[in-house]
């Protein structure tokens, strides 16, 4: 009976990791449909999200399934829950690359992001990108050093962030109300993007340590 329970503990561990996979592809994607214009890939995201969300719901179902059933203490229960957490978490930064599709989609043929902002908004794309990527190593290794790149690559968001808030309230400012509006709404998609890596980071840290704290160091 513990063999069976270990495995599928095992077993959610590697569906958080497919979904973050879903979510590193998708975030990629959408953040090249938006800085290129391609429709065709806005599209693909889009589509796409129904499966970490397919995934989202088939997991959270076994997590009460366990929790019902099994009635784990301790470590497991640690496991069981922070499961549930991350899936929701994961599945959320599905959302977010989604809505940059949507806004990349929206704004065919035109490029969403102007161009004195597309070099803020490449450095958010790529950020992004690492935190998936970082997010994805985290669950896999459990690797306490990955989780807090992804703490620095935040950070980095945060800081593009405000960036962006400069710019729209700059006087050099002339993007048009459309413009205005995307560029507020992609700051925030990618800045909280961040945001949930961090949480996911943090409940690894919590798995590992059996404390949940800030990851960086010196805080």
């Amino acid at each position: 009976m513990r063999q069976i329970f270990e495995a599928e503990l095992t077993q959610l561990g590697d569906d958080l990791a497919a979904m973050s996979r879903l979510v590193e592809h998708a975030i990629t994607n959408a953040g090249i449909a938006l800085l290129t214009a391609d429709l065709q890939l806005a599209e693909t995201v889009i589509a796409d999200d129904v499966a970490i969300d397919a995934i989202e719901r088939d997991l959270d179902e076994r997590c009460v399934h366990l929790l019902a059933q099994q009635q784990p203490v301790a470590t497991d229960l640690r496991v069981v829950v922070s499961a549930l957490r991350m899936s929701s978490t994961l599945e959320r930064m599905g959302d977010l690359a989604r809505h940059i599709a949507q806004v990349a989609r929206r704004s065919y043929p035109r490029v969403a992001v102007p161009n004195a902002l597309s070099g803020t908004f490449t450095e958010m794309h790529e950020a992004a990108v690492r935190v998936a990527k970082r997010t994805t190593a985290v669950l896999t290794t459990r690797d306490l050093e990955v989780a807090q790149s992804i703490e620095r690559d935040d950070d980095l968001l945060d800081a593009l962030h405000a960036d962006t808030f400069t710019a729209l309230l700059g006087v050099g400012w002339n993007g048009n109300p459309q413009e205005t509006v995307d560029v507020t709404l992609l700051g925030r998609y990618y800045e909280r993007f961040g945001d949930h890596g961090v949480s996911v980071a943090r409940r690894v840290t919590f798995l590992v340590t059996g404390t949940f704290e800030d990851t960086r160091a010196g805080r």
